[in-house]
């Protein structure tokens, strides 16, 4: 069997003394593994980082087994970070994450969703506001998608502040008025009528929310922590907006 797509890697493990076992999420075959003799040649350490875009050809005798890799780079967005931790703990976010996804299962709209948050790491005005909408995406991939088209308790499309932390529904400020403590907040760019670049205020709310659900559905149920590298983003990004003045 063969097949050839478009894909990011994820993450890279060493096997033996000259091969690594490659995990890429591939445009239509979704996240698949793969061997690549001579991963660790001097010649392939570079394109084998995690958030380089690349060609890969897959190869097995039978679709079940682990089978090989043929590895061409196509965009080599990991050397562009190197010494730039904000940018570089948002791949990681990204990278890590993705890799919750089931193994060889299509994804093609959080893989062209992917792509567009690497393509803004340079631009850390938009970066952090699009990683929270691709978590929002990621958790609708996985079966956990939250309503926020109108109030769980009214039905109103209107005025919508704050997500029911147990039903993941959108609540509007009426509603939930006198329950505010115990809900989370919806920034308004998650509402899709917020115009301009989204303040670190909202940045932070998104992250939180988006965090709680992931926390609840995802990494709990499998006993694992979000990445470090998202909780630092997190601090960092609210160490900013504290020393910012009000």
């Amino acid at each position: 069997m063969e097949w050839k797509d478009e894909g990011i890697v994820l993450a890279v493990r060493r096997h033996g003394e000259t091969s690594a076992i490659v995990e890429i999420l591939t445009l239509t075959h979704g996240r698949s593994l793969g061997l690549v003799r001579g991963g660790r040649s001097r010649r392939l350490r570079p394109v084998l980082q995690p958030g380089n875009i690349v060609l890969a050809t897959w190869r097995a005798r039978l679709e079940e087994h682990l089978g090989n890799f043929l590895i061409e780079p196509v965009e080599l967005k990991a050397g562009l970070l190197i010494g730039e931790a904000m940018r570089l703990a948002a791949l990681t976010t990204l990278t890590g994450e993705a890799q919750l996804l089931p193994e060889r299962e299509p994804h093609p709209r959080i893989y062209e969703a992917m792509r567009v948050v690497l393509d803004s790491l340079q631009d850390e005005g938009t970066w952090p506001a699009l990683l929270v909408r691709w978590e929002m995406g990621l958790l609708d991939e996985l079966g956990f998608g939250l309503d926020l088209a109108r109030c769980a308790v009214t039905g109103g499309r209107e005025d919508l502040v704050y997500v029911s932390p147990r039903t993941g529904r959108a609540v509007s400020r009426e509603a939930g008025g006198a329950y505010h403590d115990r809900l989370l907040a919806l920034p308004a760019f998650l509402k899709g009528i917020q115009a301009g670049t989204p303040g670190p205020s909202d940045v932070l709310d998104g992250l939180k929310l988006t965090g709680f659900f992931l926390d609840r559905h995802v990494f709990g149920p499998r006993g694992i922590a979000a990445p470090e590298s998202r909780h630092w983003i997190v601090a960092h990004l609210a160490s900013d907006q504290a020393q910012r003045p009000h």
